[in-house]
């Protein structure tokens, strides 16, 4: 075996800090590349371990084709159109809120209480479904503000709306039962659905929120709407539509699975109540998030489940999740129950809403009211900006990007391959300044890359 250098030798022959050279001997030592005796040096490895990368299994694995072939037909399908942006901040990035706005002076001060002498229970795993701290304080919360009929113990807690969509989809639905989605609607659902390997369908929207089938079509096992603010397109389903949807879905035996991801954002007019408290024991399960009012690097959402379904689900949560987020989870109770939330959400309302009127204003008075979306409702974290149907959207998107500019095309929104063409354009997280700005930059994309005069 060949004995390395002293390392103060070497670092004096190569001009480089002691401290720089046994950090690489460390590492490799670390690898196995080198062995060391006390009192004798550094030696290099006899068999250096790179030899072991060179057997036939590691070479395969390592290949395209078993890379390939390795996938399941499903990862494969869920990778050819990859829809998550890596980039999430910034003029007009739809679906993001003002999170420089959270209120972390409550949510620090409470955190650093609870970690002066952390309770040992909020440290391990948890089984209960949340916090109970935390399911108490939305049961008050959802019950005033959204009209949600819920006890406690029918809240279940989760990392956001996606592990909640999961969690149902196993829990409701078998391999290749049907799923009925909005068409247009949110494409991370789609997604969760389809791993899942159930077959989506795309049900179409109007003004009044997802057409149901007069027909004797087979019913699906799952039905996922957001009624209170139909994404993207923006309508609020009418009463008589929610309606004849809980009929349907008692009639048939299927699940409606109701996202109200940013209902807490109206900018005029009463609060749309939720389906779910439309009639008692509904065949609906309410899924909502904290990631649209507080922010969603905080991966907390909730589902409110029918009482027959609730200890079954939160069994299953346990087993496949192992939750946890017991010093967040009653951190937030704290804010809910001390009225910070509900302040935050009043603030935040006056603020969008002020920012929603500006680029609103924008849009008419350069682009024409034909550019706003029929069913924009006042309401929301985004607007939609309608496009010709000639217009590339997805590729306007891309030449908006390289300026600067994030938003995402409407034709990436439905099921197949054709669809209206239009921007999302996200207010929500861009100051008044900004929004102007951004708006002159959108404005010479779209006439220099679209011919928009």
């Amino acid at each position: 075996m060949s004995r390395l250098p002293a390392s103060r030798d070497l670092a004096r022959e190569i001009r480089l800090s002691r401290n720089t050279v046994m950090h690489a001997y460390d590492q490799l030592l670390a690898e196995g590349y080198v062995l060391s005796r006390v009192g004798s040096g550094t030696f290099v490895a006899a068999t250096a371990p790179d030899r072991l990368l060179d057997t036939p299994s590691a070479q395969a694995a390592a290949s395209p084709g078993h890379a390939a072939t390795g996938l399941s037909q499903r990862a494969r399908n869920l990778l050819a159109q990859p829809a998550a942006s890596l980039c999430q901040w910034g003029a007009f990035m739809p679906g993001v809120p003002d999170v420089t706005q959270f209120p972390n002076r409550h949510f620090a001060r409470a955190l650093s209480r609870l970690w002066r002498s952390p309770d040992p229970t909020l440290l391990t795993y948890g089984a209960g479904g949340g916090h109970a701290a935390l399911r108490e304080a939305l049961t008050a919360y959802l019950r005033v503000a959204r009209g949600v009929h819920c006890e406690p113990g029918q809240i279940l807690v989760t990392e956001g709306v996606h592990q909640a969509i999961d969690l149902a989809a196993r829990m409701l639905a078998d391999v290749g039962d049907a799923a009925w989605v909005e068409n247009p609607g949110y494409w991370g659902i789609r997604q969760v659905l389809r791993m899942n390997g159930l077959h989506v369908q795309g049900m179409p929207v109007d003004e009044h929120g997802m057409r149901l089938p007069e027909d004797g079509t087979d019913a699906p096992r799952l039905i996922v709407v957001t009624p209170s603010h139909q994404y993207p397109l923006g309508a609020v389903m009418s009463l008589p539509r929610r309606q004849a949807l809980l009929a349907f879905a008692r009639r048939t035996g299927a699940w409606v699975l109701e996202d109200d991801y940013d209902s807490e954002f109206r900018f005029g007019g009463h609060p749309v109540p939720a389906v779910q408290g439309l009639e008692t024991d509904a065949p609906v399960i309410y899924i909502g998030t904290f990631s649209k009012t507080l922010f969603p690097g905080l991966r907390v959402g909730y589902m409110v489940l029918p009482v027959a379904l609730a200890d079954a689900f939160r069994s299953a949560h346990a087993d496949l999740y192992r939750e946890g987020h017991g010093m967040t989870h009653l951190a937030l109770a704290e804010l809910l129950q001390e009225g910070h939330y509900a302040a935050h959400i009043r603030r935040m309302r006056v603020l969008y809403g002020r920012r929603r009127s500006l680029l609103a204003r924008l849009i008419r008075e350069h682009l024409g009211d034909a550019y706003l979306g029929e069913h924009n409702s006042n309401a929301g974290l985004h607007l939609m900006l309608r496009l010709p149907d000639a217009v590339d959207d997805a590729a306007l998107t891309q030449a908006l990007q390289a300026r600067g500019i994030l938003t995402r095309p409407l034709s990436r929104y439905y099921v197949g391959s054709t669809g209206a063409r239009g921007l999302l354009l996200g207010y929500a997280s861009v100051p008044e300044p900004e929004i102007v700005a951004g708006f002159w930059t959108l404005r010479d994309v779209l006439r220099t890359g679209a011919g928009i005069p």
